[in-house]
């Protein structure tokens, strides 16, 4: 019984430092990246070409995304699937955060799932990917890629939620491991820690969501 309190333990704190470090570092480079799409289609196929080009990509992206990537939502499903949300019978603030946290996390399974499988390797999934290319893969073309991709207003919808379901899960991850790891003990601590936690949210779910835009024809409202 010890050793397998032991063992979840040590999952569930690599389950956190997974979604917190590797997996939020990467999601907060993808935004930056994505912005540059605000400056015009050639400033993003740049940007696309200068991380295509950097040598031991695959491994890079195999070692610090597509592992933890696996391991956090593997496990965030046996997490979902063994938790019990109380948020009706105790409404109170951190149910409901928690059920929204196993929600969000549903929801980026299929999102994630979508986004790699049509704009990394240029699957066609319904109308994700118009062009049929890989944006990683014709890098020149990158702009023009997610541009059309960016035409249905329902491929919209879906990134606009799976950007939003993202920031949610990070931001309100932070703070579940800013408690965890003893950074934020004292309720007033907590609060504080959740009040950056919700500007960093807005921020990022905004900058998020100029990236995106910029590649519609209602274009960004930051350059």
């Amino acid at each position: 019984m010890a050793i397998r309190l032991r063992r979840q333990f040590v999952l569930r704190k690599l389950h956190q430092l997974t979604g917190f470090l590797p997996l939020g570092a990467f999601l907060l480079e993808h935004f930056y990246t994505n912005s540059y799409a605000a400056l015009g289609s050639e400033a993003f196929n740049q940007a696309v070409a200068t991380l295509q080009g950097l040598p031991y990509l695959l491994g890079i992206e195999t070692l610090f995304i597509f592992l933890p990537l696996l391991f956090h939502g593997v496990y965030g499903l046996w997490i979902t699937w063994q938790g019990q949300p109380n948020q009706f019978q105790y409404p109170y603030v951190r149910n409901w955060m928690y059920t929204l946290q196993r929600v969000t996390g549903l929801i980026l399974i299929a999102y994630i799932a979508v986004h790699v499988s049509s704009q990394r390797f240029g699957i066609q999934i319904l109308n994700f990917n118009p062009m049929g290319k890989a944006v990683a893969h014709h890098p020149n073309e990158a702009y023009a890629i997610v541009h059309a991709t960016m035409a249905s207003d329902a491929v919209l919808a879906f990134y606009i939620v799976g950007v939003a379901s993202a920031v949610f899960h990070l931001a309100w991850g932070i703070w579940m491991f800013a408690i965890d790891w003893g950074a934020a003990i004292s309720r007033r601590g907590q609060r504080y820690v959740g009040y950056v936690c919700a500007v960093f949210g807005v921020a990022l779910f905004l900058t998020g969501l100029n990236a995106l835009l910029s590649f519609t024809r209602f274009g960004g409202f930051i350059k």
